[in-house]
């Protein structure tokens, strides 16, 4: 896969967005073991395919997009934990849930993208 850098990727670009979103849409909560917990894994998702990207094979390259991928399915747990207690409103849930599951319908497209055919 020909890139010239992961900053160009839209998953990457989208991920970090996210990761804004999340901060923003919970700043105001007092709750800050959920709302530390929710941010780090939100933060993860780019980070991980920051460093997968600029790792030197494509079996550490996809080792670090799955724990990206493991970050966002973490995120959308988290998202509907704080929804359904109230911390979240459900239009912002929507969206928030609505991109995270698109970051990792993309994370599963270039990891299959990278992956060896058999």
């Amino acid at each position: 896969m020909a890139y010239h850098s992961y900053e160009n990727l839209e998953v990457w670009q989208s991920a970090v967005d996210l990761g804004v979103k999340v901060y923003s849409v919970l700043n105001e909560c007092r709750d800050f073991g959920f709302k530390d917990q929710i941010c780090r894994a939100g933060v993860s998702i780019a980070s991980n395919i920051a460093e997968g990207m600029e790792r030197e094979s494509k079996k550490e390259t996809v080792h670090f997009l799955h724990i990206a991928k493991g970050s966002c399915a973490e995120v959308r747990t988290q998202l509907l934990i704080g929804s359904r207690i109230g911390y979240l409103e459900s239009g912002a849930f929507e969206k928030l849930n609505e991109q995270a599951e698109s970051i990792s319908r993309m994370l599963h497209g270039l990891i299959k993208s990278l992956k060896p055919n058999p």
